[in-house]
């Protein structure tokens, strides 16, 4: 018996049509009726019931045709990842990333690739932390990028990286001309914070309740982006990680100071479909961010 065989099976009761089917597989319908006897006189009954306007499955006929669907969907993936192995490494990896880390930490992920595996491309989509979940859950991304990852159902977590968390300002204020800041001293100074779903909020707010200050944010944005551009204008401090702000510190628009009362991280992690199956593409781009995370370390 061939997969052939199977599948034009397969095909005349999806379609309920031995013409269509003989159509779908490029032979004769007459074909096609050879190999569906074929069949019934392997099994000894009969598969197929014909009326004079459908084919419909016998119930055994049902029983063969999930599983030859089952059969047939396994052998084509097996003769993709052969296909696979093959050829050069060409495809698309959608990574459904927060700003924070799409922004400012993944260049060096996109020179290893165009220097490994050029043909393969990143896409990014920028998304709220939750938004990430349901993107790869659902399938709208193979890679998901997030702060402070959660166990989910249907998910799998990989740690990345951890970024440090830095006292941010403008030049022009007291802090600036600090060598280190004392998260108490953050007391009375207006503060600029992430919208209060975000976990970067979140975590900050835990911080800050265990060093007893109640801080009460006169601004609260959604994106690291914002928030910078407020403290730039001097509107207040805030908490960002060290990565986000580089450019800005380098350039002096921003000054960035580290906290006196320890080194405070946050934890960013890649998140894949549990049991999901990534073609070359996306398995190279995970590759990249396990080597780009084995060089933090």
């Amino acid at each position: 018996m061939q997969l052939e065989s199977l599948k034009m099976f397969c095909d005349v009761v999806e379609t309920g049509s031995f013409s269509r089917a003989a159509q779908l597989n490029h032979v004769t319908q007459s074909a096609v009726s050879q190999q569906i006897r074929a069949l019934e006189t392997r099994y000894e009954q009969k598969l197929l019931s014909r009326s004079a306007r459908q084919v419909t499955p016998t119930p055994a006929g049902e029983r063969l045709f999930r599983g030859c669907k089952e059969i047939l969907a396994r052998f084509g993936e097996v003769e993709q990842e052969i296909r696979e192995q093959s050829a050069e490494v060409v495809g698309t990896c959608t990574v459904s990333t927060i700003y924070s880390v799409g922004l400012h930490e993944l260049q060096n992920i996109q020179k290893t690739l165009l220097r490994t595996h050029p043909k393969v491309n990143m896409r990014l989509i920028y998304r709220r932390n939750d938004q990430v979940y349901d993107d790869v859950i659902l399938g709208a991304a193979e890679i998901g990028v997030v702060a402070y990852p959660q166990p989910r159902a249907g998910v799998d977590i990989l740690p990345f990286r951890d970024d440090k968390l830095v006292l941010v300002c403008s030049p022009s204020h007291p802090f600036a001309s600090k060598s280190k800041v004392a998260v108490s001293a953050l007391a009375g100074t207006p503060f600029i914070a992430y919208d209060r779903e975000a976990p970067t909020r979140k975590a900050l707010d835990r911080i800050f309740r265990e060093k007893g200050l109640d801080l009460e944010p006169v601004m609260e944005m959604d994106n690291v982006e914002t928030i910078k551009r407020a403290v730039e204008l001097g509107v207040g401090v805030s908490v960002l990680p060290a990565a986000t702000v580089q450019h800005e510190v380098g350039v002096g628009t921003l000054v960035a100071k580290p906290f006196a009362d320890g080194n405070f991280q946050r934890p960013i992690g890649l998140l894949v479909r549990k049991g999901k199956y990534l073609d070359r593409a996306s398995q190279a781009v995970l590759d990249a961010f396990k080597a780009a995370a084995g060089q933090e370390e």
